[in-house]
């Protein structure tokens, strides 16, 4: 107890955790300060080493749900159901408040490839781009193929801003778009990383597009400049999430941080879900990868 309070007084007074403390005196400060519920797991795929909070109990995804969307998308093109070059055409009724490009830029009747659709979804969180991808695989299928990964509760419950398309009607009005917990996320993001997921070139595309996410106020926010990170996020009013893998010096780590019921539920870059999403992923990196310690 006393050291984990001279922990939090220091990340108080300094705005980070000594070097040399594991992950729990560095990770446990933070969910503690924390006003709302967080869930979090880590693991560095190298060593194996790992943290969990609250990491099997199912959250709010916002927009992270997408990325397992995305997996449903090239396992369905690689089981021949569609092709990535499958045309889209959006129309008008398609389009959908939020984040993403397609409703304020483009025109009704543009016409794109399936594969640009998932690049919007990823890359900017495109809501309406998430809602034509959805419906060439269909609603369902994203929780289905979940399940036969070993995921139960990740799921999809419904297109964006159409509650009423959902197919998990209780899901939808307890954690929203979509479900998760931080243990699955980063069960799905290690698979991801094997190069197990659909096959080796589709988790290579797939990580290609997770490490274009544009989203800089969570994860990437405090990272040495240059790291390189695949990542997907969501925000909502009282959620911040993230869940992506590091690719740091001493190899790399996958990490989920979800939040929901957050006290702050402002639209700033500083709202209080991103800067813990952040700052987690300052401390795990530097847990792992140590500064060097200067000698005389």
């Amino acid at each position: 107890m006393r050291f984990a309070l001279a922990a939090f007084f220091a990340f108080l007074l300094t705005g980070s955790l000594p070097a040399d403390d594991g992950l729990d005196a560095r990770l446990r400060p933070l969910i503690d300060a924390h006003k709302g519920e967080v869930a979090i797991a880590v693991k560095h795929l190298k060593t194996g080493e790992t943290f969990r909070h609250r990491a099997d109990e199912p959250m709010p995804t916002a927009s992270l749900i997408k990325l397992p969307v995305m997996v449903e998308v090239y396992q369905q093109a690689h089981e021949g159901k569609l092709k990535l070059t499958d045309p889209i055409t959006l129309r008008k009724e398609d389009k959908v408040p939020g984040s993403g490009l397609l409703t304020a830029h483009f025109s009704e009747g543009a016409s794109f490839p399936l594969v640009d659709a998932v690049r919007l979804m990823i890359a900017f969180s495109d809501n309406t781009a998430t809602n034509l991808v959805v419906d060439k695989i269909g609603l369902p299928a994203t929780a289905a193929r979940m399940e036969t990964l070993g995921f139960p509760n990740t799921k999809l419950h419904s297109k964006v801003y159409k509650r009423e398309t959902s197919v998990f009607p209780e899901r939808s009005e307890k954690f929203g778009l979509g479900s998760t917990t931080a243990g699955e996320m980063i069960g799905l993001l290690e698979q991801l990383h094997a190069e197990k997921l659909v096959s080796p070139e589709a988790s290579q595309a797939m990580l290609e597009h997770l490490k274009k996410c544009d989203d800089k106020e969570k994860f990437p926010r405090l990272l040495p400049a240059g790291t390189v990170i695949a990542h997907k996020t969501g925000s909502v009013n009282e959620a911040r999430t993230d869940a992506g893998i590091i690719f740091s010096p001493s190899g790399p780590i996958v990490v989920c941080v979800l939040t929901a019921k957050n006290e702050d539920k402002s639209w700033t870059a500083e709202n209080a879900g991103n800067r813990l999403c952040a700052t987690v992923a300052r401390e795990v990196f530097s847990h792992f990868n140590p500064a060097p310690t200067k000698t005389e």
